[in-house]
């Protein structure tokens, strides 16, 4: 067989170039940029004025500073204990390491609405959890540290899933080697190990962030959905909706659609920089 008709051979698994791109290219643009469009035509029709009015109310203020904050607290606990349960999975043998291992899907596999059910029916005052935190004055349910407790739950497989593949791929001479030159086990993870996993546990905390910030499911019922304390931003564009205001609820679907390029900009550019380390 002569090298021309091997190098058809290997192109030749999928059509055309042409085809292929223009499939894609039509797909994205019916599932993702025409609706995407459709919200910032709706929200750039009302006008400059009201369109700033809409996303600058006290209500609205308060329901992004619940959402960005819990989100925030939620991918930064996640960025820890998820490390922890990647390194555990990773590193160690033990009877149920499977179990334990599809478990950090389940928040992939569950419904939100779910999940949400079960979350309050665990941390609200009569609950299993929320009883115990109700002794010590902390409210689980219907409050801010639900929405943080729901967003957790929802967001800890991003990390887990992230770091997992990068600490199966670490050269374990690299640290018998720093073992060998004197350095500690906290010395070998700071200055070996780490640098390593970070590119990784940065690109899972973005997921995670990005993720928590338009969680609804798992939120509305956990949060008590009580204005100016815990209402997240979603659910206010699910209230402009029941109300057919429908430019209102662009204006706040713009708001966060910036916010999603913004992040998915920063994933991006976090996935290159961990590409490139490993290149």
């Amino acid at each position: 067989m002569s090298l021309k008709s091997l190098i058809i051979t290997k192109h030749s698994i999928l059509p055309g170039f042409g085809l292929t791109m223009g499939f894609t290219i039509t797909y994205l643009g019916l599932l993702v940029l025409i609706p995407l469009s459709t919200i910032i035509l709706n929200a750039t029709g009302i006008g400059w004025t009201h369109f700033w009015e809409i996303i600058t109310a006290p209500r609205l203020i308060a329901s992004y500073k619940l959402s960005f904050g819990a989100s925030l607290i939620a991918a930064s606990i996640n960025a820890v204990f998820g490390l922890l349960v990647a390194w555990v999975l990773v590193r160690y043998s033990f009877p149920g390491k499977r179990i334990i291992d599809g478990l950090v899907d389940l928040p992939f596999a569950l419904p939100t609405a779910v999940a949400g059910i079960t979350l309050t029916t665990l941390y609200a005052p009569n609950g299993w959890i929320g009883k115990y935190l109700a002794m010590i004055g902390i409210k689980g349910a219907y409050s801010p540290l639900g929405v943080v407790i729901a967003l957790t739950f929802i967001g800890l497989p991003f990390v887990v899933r992230m770091i997992q593949p990068v600490l199966q791929t670490l050269d374990k001479e690299v640290e018998e080697a720093a073992a060998s030159l004197g350095a500690g086990r906290l010395q070998t993870f700071i200055k070996v190990i780490f640098p390593e996993i970070l590119p990784a546990l940065l690109t899972g905390f973005a997921l995670a962030f990005a993720r928590a910030l338009g969680e609804y499911g798992s939120v509305v019922f956990i949060s008590g959905n009580m204005p100016m304390r815990t209402e997240i931003t979603p659910l206010l564009i699910m209230t402009k909706l029941e109300q057919y205001d429908y430019a209102g609820a662009s204006a706040i679907a713009t708001v966060m659609l910036i916010v999603s390029f913004i992040m998915l900009f920063v994933i991006n550019i976090l996935q290159w920089w961990q590409s490139k380390r490993h290149n």
